[in-house]
Parts: C-alpha cells; sequence; structure tokens
C-alpha cells in the first residue's frame, strides 16, 4: 500500500495491545523497514504529549511531500474527532472491528435497558456501536466533495456482515479466512 498511494496513510487497531503486536510482527517479518524506505512511520500511543508530537510530525512530513504512516487505535485520540482531510489521509485502513469491552457496568446496565424497553439484542447493538466507530475512524479521511481516498476494511471474522452492513462496497477480495473490503470514494 505504501509503494502506490501517496501523501499520508492512517491505520487503525482495535487496541494499543493489537498495534503493537501488529508492529512487532511487522518487525520481525521486514515490513516495517520496507515501509519505511518510502513513508516515515509514527504511531500513537496511551501518552497524550507522544501522540500530540507523533501527531504533528505525521502532518509535517505529509506537507513536505515525504509522506507518512500513523498507527494509531479505534476509540483512542486520534480516531477521535482529528480529521485527515486531502493529503493527509489519501488511504485509511482499518484492521480489525472496534468492539467494545463488553464487561464493564455501565456497558451492562445500558444492554439491559435497551433488551428490556426496545428489544434490543445485545449482540446487535455491540456490532452496529463498533461499526459506528469504525465508520467514524474511516470517515476522518474524507472531509469534502473534492476530497479522495480509499478506504481498507480487514478483519478475519467479520465477512458477512460487513457486507450487509455498508451499501457502497466496490470490491470484495477474499484471502484464505482473511476478507479485505475496499471501498473508493
Amino acid at each position: 500500500m505504501s509503494k502506490i498511494v501517496p501523501d499520508g496513510i492512517v491505520c487503525f487497531f482495535v487496541s494499543y495491545e493489537y498495534l503493537e503486536s501488529m508492529v512487532t510482527a511487522w518487525f520481525d517479518q521486514g515490513i516495517i523497514d520496507e515501509i519505511r524506505k518510502r513513508k516515515l512511520v509514527f504511531a500513537e500511543t496511551q501518552d497524550v504529549v507522544e501522540t500530540s508530537i507523533a501527531l504533528d510530525n505525521y502532518q509535517r512530513a505529509c506537507l513536505n511531500g515525504r509522506g507518512a504512516i500513523l498507527l494509531s487505535v479505534a476509540r483512542g485520540k486520534v480516531s477521535e474527532g482529528i480529521d485527515f482531510d486531502h493529503h493527509l489521509g489519501r488511504a485509511v485502513l482499518m484492521f480489525g472491528i472496534p468492539y467494545v469491552y463488553t464487561q464493564s457496568r455501565i456497558l451492562k446496565a445500558r444492554l439491559e435497558f435497551l433488551s428490556e424497553r426496545f428489544q434490543i439484542k445485545e449482540n446487535a447493538f455491540l456490532t452496529f456501536d463498533a461499526m459506528r466507530h469504525a465508520a467514524q475512524c474511516v470517515g476522518r479521511a474524507i472531509r469534502g466533495k473534492t476530497d479522495y481516498g480509499i478506504m481498507c476494511f480487514a478483519d478475519s471474522v467479520c465477512g458477512v456482515h460487513l457486507c450487509v452492513s455498508f451499501a457502497c462496497i466496490s470490491s470484495c477480495v477474499c484471502q484464505r479466512q482473511t476478507r479485505l473490503i475496499i471501498f473508493l470514494s
């Protein structure tokens, strides 16, 4: 992807732990070294100051024409309100579906209320909520009618319900048990 996409690429992972495990695997496989030949790589962390510095450096790298990749977390700081319009987000990659942590007392109470009051099943709400957050993440890239970019969803278990949930699918590429769903805008 870094070979063909100009400017900025933003990647969203479902958790900090998953981001770290993927980066470790990519280092071991030499993928990070290949990416760094073409673009700078920055990552969101749980530290707000470090994340702000990484975001600032990412934007500078995109502005000066070098290009960069920002590795971030769905439901994290970067996914909540920062826009990657024009050259800052020519591609957005979503690794996994960002389901919420279900052991929270507040979430359990909300799910119980929805079930009792509106007969909304737990799984239906959790899937809707996860898809809403996924859409929020990838929606950070396309911010106006003159903007363009590519949105890719990669998940090993989502398959069919993703295809049903989004109407604007231009292509589904299946490889082994992983489905890669590509949106062109």
